[in-house]
């Protein structure tokens, strides 16, 4: 397999600044049948952002503990604070599920439903 390259320092910065544009437009309360598909994309259960970030945390972890020369408790502090968010990342993946559950209602394009 071949090893792949490093993404540019633009390339994240273009990663995060369309989370970012995805966060702003849901702010802009759009019509949640419109929103559906961006929230698929976002927390799909094999390549959406929840299972990358892990995995971008759990690699980072493997890298500073094999990497770092002197192991040292604040080292230690920092290796299992990435594991931890690593876990915590990973475990939004179930919101998948409510997104496909979500497809399931018919929402009317006015918007909420007054109470």
């Amino acid at each position: 397999m071949p090893n792949p390259s490093a993404p540019s320092t633009d390339q994240v910065a273009q990663a995060t600044a369309t989370l970012a544009q995805a966060m702003d437009y849901l702010r802009t309360q759009p019509p949640v049948s419109d929103a559906l598909p961006l929230l698929a994309g976002l927390l799909d259960a094999d390549t959406g952002v929840p299972i990358l970030l892990g995995d971008v945390l759990r690699n980072a972890a493997r890298l500073v503990a094999e990497q770092t020369s002197a192991e040292t408790d604040e080292i230690r502090l920092i290796i299992t604070g990435l594991r931890e968010a690593a876990q915590e990342a990973t475990d939004w993946h179930v919101l998948h599920w409510d997104v496909q559950r979500l497809r399931g209602y018919a929402f009317e394009a006015a918007g909420p439903a007054a109470t």
